[in-house]
C-alpha cells in the first residue's frame, strides 16, 4: 500500500525537523529506515515515539546494569509495572513515575494526570490498586510561585485518589533551591492481585482486533512526551495546552472495566495510552509481540470534530486504554465497557504483515517496516565528566565552619532545624488526602513508611519512597546508594523484609557531560545497594531535562521500595510507645556533617562530603533489627536521617500529636566526635529503637555485628541530652510546635489565587 500525504499537511523542512526534536542525524536514520521522506503524520509519532521520555535513548544502556532479578520477581522492567509474589498465590504490581514538566506549568492537573496514570500502569497488569505514594520536589516555600506549585501539586493528588478511592498511605517532600524552577512529582501506586492474574501488554494474534476503550480523544495532550523531553524555560507556561486533563470518576469505571475485561478471558493484552497516546500504545503492543498491527484514525472515539490523524495519534487524553482482544469476542468486550458505561470502538488489528501502518479510511498516512519503529531507536552514551565545580564543594572543609553565636543553645538549632520545611511533619500536605478508605491502612503517612494489610492474610505490605538530592549532587554513587538503603530501613522499622524496589530518576540534561556522569554514578550506586541488599529493580521512570534558567535540579534518583511484614503482630511504628522503656541506638555515629540539613538550614552551606553508606553494615543493621522486632523485645523503631540524631529524638517524642513522649538521654558516647556531629550529623546506617527489653535488643545487634548501646529512657514532658557541657532540655510544646505548624505557617501566607510566571 502506498503512503501518501494528506491534504494541508506541512511541508516538512529542517526547521520543522528541529521543532519535533529530532537531530538531523536522527532524521537521516528515520529516513533511511523508510526508504524515503516521511509524510507529517509519521514525523509526528517519530517525534513521540523517540523522544527521551518514551525511548529512553540516553538511559537504556545504564538500566541494563541494574540488578532485576529474584526468584519472587514474576514481572520485571519493560512492562508497565513490575509483580513480584508475596506467598500463597498472591502478587504485588508496583510502579512509579514522574509528571515533573506538565506539574511546573499547571500544577493540579500535572499531577492529578500523574496520579491517574500511574494507576493504570497498575491495573493494566492485572493488579487492584491499595495504596498510593509520592515523591515531591520544591523550591523555598518563602516563594509566592512555590506556594503556588506545592499547593496546587498537594490539591491534585489528593483530589483525583480521593475520587478514585485509593488511599495515600505515604511519600516524602523536600525543599532545596535547586528545584526552584522545576519542581518533580513522582507517584507511585502499589496493587495487589493473584499471580494467574497478571497480564501483558503483547500484542499477538493475526486477526485480533485492537479496540479503544474509555475516554473519547481530545486535543489535550498532544506533544506531552515531547514537552517532558526539554528543558523548561520562561516560554513553558505557553505549553499548558500539551498538560492532560483528568477526570477520576471516569478513571474509576475504567480501572473496574479493566479488570473484569482481564479476568474475562476475553482479551490477549492491555496497555495504558499513556505518553504519546495512542501511538506509543499500539507501537509498543507490537513490538513487544513481533507483530504488524494497522490501525484506522477514523474509527477513534473522537470528542472534537476535525481532528487531523496526527492529533488522534499524538494526544494524550487521559483515561483511555488499548486493548487486544480475541478475535470473534468483541461483542463480549463491548457488552463489558458498556455495563461501565465507558466508549469502545474496534480501530484495528494484528496483521501478519510486519509493518506498523495507520490509514484515514483509505488513505495510508503512516506505514514503517516492522517492528523498528521501537526498535531503531537511537541510543547515545555521552560524554561524562564530573563538575570541577561540584567536586570543590564536595572537598569543602566543612568542619571548619564556626558555629553561630545562637548554637551556643542547641535547643536553638533543634528548633530550627525541626522547623525546617524538609524535615518538618508533612501534616499539612496528608491531611489533604484519604489515607485509609478501603479500611487497609496500618500505618498512614508521618511514619518511616507506609504499612498496609493483605486482606484475606495475616501478613503486610511496609511502603516506603526516598532519596536526598543534596547528597547525590555532592556525591552520585553515594547518594544513590543512600537513597536505596534508607528506604530499606524504613521498611525495615516498621517490622518489613525489603523485597525490591521501582525508580524515578529525575536529571537534568543528558548532554551535558556533568548531567551524564551523575546519571552514570547514580545508577551504578543503586546497583550496588540493590545488590547488597537483595532489592531487585522491577521497573521505573527515566525523567531528563529537569532543567530552568536557573540550572538543573539536583539528581534525584527517587527509589519507591515494597517490603513484606509476614505477621501483623510484627508491626512497629515509629514513636515512643510508652514511659519508661529504654532507648536504643542501632548503629554508629562519626564526623559527618557533609551535605547535611543543619549546614544548609542554618548555615546556607551545601557542601562537604555526604556521609559514608557501608552497604554490609545497612544489611547486617536490618536483619538485627527484624530479629529483634520479631522477638517481641521492639516497642518502636525510627531511622535516623536528616537532621542527625537529635532531631529523630526529638521526632520519637512528637510525631504522635495524641501522646507525646519526652526523653531523657545521654549522648557522651562518641567522645572523639565533635557535638554538633554528634547532635545534627546524619551518619547512616542506625535506627532509634524503645525497648521493655534493652538486652535483648543488644544481643540481636552483636548477634549481626551492629554496634548498640542504651542511650536513655523514655518519659516525661520534654526533651533532655546530655553531651558534655551541653545539657539541652526543650519542652514537647516547643518541639510539637516547631515541627508541625512550620509548613501550615509558611502555607498561610499564600493569596487565595495566584499563578506566578515561571522563574525567567
Amino acid at each position: 500500500m502506498t503512503v501518501s500525504a494528506r491534504p494541508g499537511d506541512p511541508v516538512i523542512t529542517p526547521a520543522l525537523v528541529a521543532e519535533h526534536g529530532l537531530t538531523p542525524d536522527e532524521y537521516a536514520k528515520l529516513q533511511d529506515m523508510l526508504g524515503r521522506d516521511p509524510t507529517f503524520t509519521e514525523l509526528g509519532i517519530v517525534s513521540a515515539l523517540w523522544s527521551e521520555h518514551c525511548s529512553y535513548k540516553h538511559s537504556r544502556p545504564l538500566l541494563r546494569t541494574l540488578p532485576t532479578k529474584a526468584p519472587y520477581v514474576l514481572q520485571g522492567p519493560g512492562e508497565n509495572a513490575g509483580v513480584i509474589a508475596i506467598g500463597d498465590g498472591l502478587a504485588v504490581a508496583f510502579k512509579i513515575e514522574s509528571h515533573n514538566h506538565p506539574s511546573a506549568v499547571e500544577p493540579y492537573q500535572g499531577a492529578a494526570t500523574g496520579v491517574g496514570g500511574i494507576l493504570r500502569d497498575v491495573f493494566t497488569m492485572g493488579a487492584r490498586p491499595i495504596a498510593m505514594l509520592n515523591s515531591l520536589r520544591f523550591g523555598s516555600l518563602e516563594r509566592p510561585r512555590v506556594r503556588y506549585l506545592f499547593g496546587g501539586v498537594v490539591k491534585g493528588i489528593g483530589d483525583y485518589g480521593n475520587c478514585v478511592g485509593i488511599p495515600t498511605v505515604a511519600g516524602e517532600v523536600m525543599f532545596d533551591d535547586s528545584y526552584e524552577g522545576n519542581p518533580l512529582v513522582n507517584a507511585m501506586c502499589v496493587g495487589i492481585m493473584k499471580e494467574d492474574e497478571l497480564i501483558t501488554a503483547v500484542a499477538s494474534g493475526v486477526g485480533n482486533p485492537i479496540i479503544a476503550v474509555g475516554a473519547r480523544t481530545g486535543r489535550d495532550g498532544i506533544h506531552g512526551a515531547s514537552f517532558a523531553s526539554e528543558d523548561l524555560s520562561a516560554a513553558s507556561d505557553a505549553k499548558r495546552p500539551r498538560v492532560q486533563v483528568g477526570d477520576p470518576f471516569t478513571e474509576k469505571l475504567l480501572l473496574e472495566a479493566s479488570l473484569e475485561l482481564i479476568r474475562s478471558g476475553h482479551i490477549v493484552a492491555i496497555q495504558d495510552m499513556g505518553a504519546a497516546g495512542l501511538t506509543s500504545s499500539s507501537a509498543e503492543m507490537a513490538a513487544r509481540g513481533d507483530v504488524g498491527v494497522t490501525i484506522d484514525v477514523m474509527k477513534c472515539p473522537v470528542r472534537e470534530s476535525g481532528m487531523t490523524p496526527y492529533e488522534i495519534l499524538l494526544s494524550e487524553s487521559q483515561e483511555r486504554m488499548l486493548v487486544v482482544a480475541k478475535k470473534g469476542h468483541e461483542a463480549q468486550v463491548h457488552a463489558i465497557l458498556e455495563k461501565w458505561d465507558l466508549t469502545t470502538a474496534v480501530i484495528g488489528e494484528v496483521i501478519a504483515e510486519p509493518v506498523y501502518r495507520v490509514t484515514e479510511g483509505n488513505r495510508v498516512v503512516a506505514e514503517f517496516p516492522g517492528i523498528r519503529l521501537v526498535t531503531d531507536c537511537p541510543t547515545y552514551t555521552p560524554a561524562a565528566c564530573e563538575s570541577d565545580d561540584i567536586a570543590r564543594l564536595r572537598a569543602m572543609d566543612v568542619a571548619g565552619i564556626p558555629p553561630k553565636p545562637e548554637e551556643a543553645d542547641a535547643s536553638w538549632t533543634l528548633l530550627s532545624l525541626l522547623a525546617s520545611p524538609t524535615i518538618a511533619s508533612k501534616r499539612w500536605v496528608y491531611r489533604q488526602y484519604d489515607t485509609s478508605v478501603r479500611t487497609n491502612t496500618v500505618i498512614g503517612p508521618g511514619g518511616d513508611a507506609a504499612v498496609v494489610r493483605v486482606r484475606g492474610t495475616n501478613r503486610a505490605l511496609a511502603l516506603k519512597t526516598d532519596c536526598n538530592g543534596r547528597y547525590c549532587y555532592l556525591d552520585p554513587r553515594m547518594g544513590a546508594r543512600i537513597a536505596v538503603a534508607e528506604a530499606a530501613r524504613n521498611v525495615a522499622c516498621t517490622g518489613g523484609r525489603p523485597m525490591a524496589i521501582t525508580n524515578n530518576l529525575n536529571f537534568g540534561n543528558p548532554r551535558r557531560p556533568e548531567i551524564y556522569f551523575q546519571l552514570r554514578e547514580c545508577v551504578s550506586g543503586m546497583a550496588e545497594a540493590c545488590e547488597a541488599l537483595g532489592t531487585p529493580v522491577t521497573g521505573g521512570n527515566v525523567s531528563l531535562y529537569n532543567e530552568s534558567p536557573i540550572g538543573a535540579v539536583y539528581p534525584t534518583p527517587v527509589v519507591g521500595m515494597v517490603g513484606l511484614i509476614d505477621d501483623l503482630a510484627h508491626i512497629t511504628r515509629s514513636h515512643f510507645q510508652r514511659a519508661g522503656d529504654d532507648i536504643v541506638l542501632l548503629g554508629d555515629s562519626f564526623d559527618e556533617i557533609g551535605g547535611s540539613e543543619y549546614l544548609a538550614r542554618v548555615h546556607g552551606v551545601v557542601g562537604g562530603a555526604p556521609p559514608r553508606c557501608d552497604l554490609p553494615a545497612e544489611k547486617a543493621l536490618i536483619d538485627a533489627l527484624l530479629e529483634a522486632i520479631a522477638s517481641g523485645a521492639v516497642r518502636s523503631a525510627h531511622d535516623c536521617a536528616e537532621g542527625g540524631l537529635a532531631v529523630a529524638l526529638a521526632e520519637c517524642c512528637v510525631m504522635s500529636r495524641d501522646e507525646p513522649l519526652g526523653a531523657d538521654v545521654d549522648l557522651n558516647a562518641w567522645p572523639a566526635v565533635p557535638l554538633r556531629a554528634v547532635l545534627f550529623g546524619e551518619s547512616q546506617a542506625r535506627v532509634v529503637v524503645s525497648t521493655p527489653d534493652a538486652a535483648a535488643v543488644i544481643a540481636a545487634a552483636q548477634r549481626h555485628g551492629v554496634p548498640a548501646r542504651k542511650l536513655g529512657t523514655v518519659g516525661g514532658k520534654s526533651l533532655r541530652i546530655s553531651l558534655g557541657a551541653t545539657q539541652l532540655d526543650c519542652a514537647l510544646s516547643r518541639i510539637d510546635d516547631a515541627y508541625h505548624e512550620s509548613i501550615a505557617r509558611l502555607m498561610a501566607e499564600m493569596p487565595a489565587s495566584s499563578t506566578p510566571e515561571l522563574v525567567s
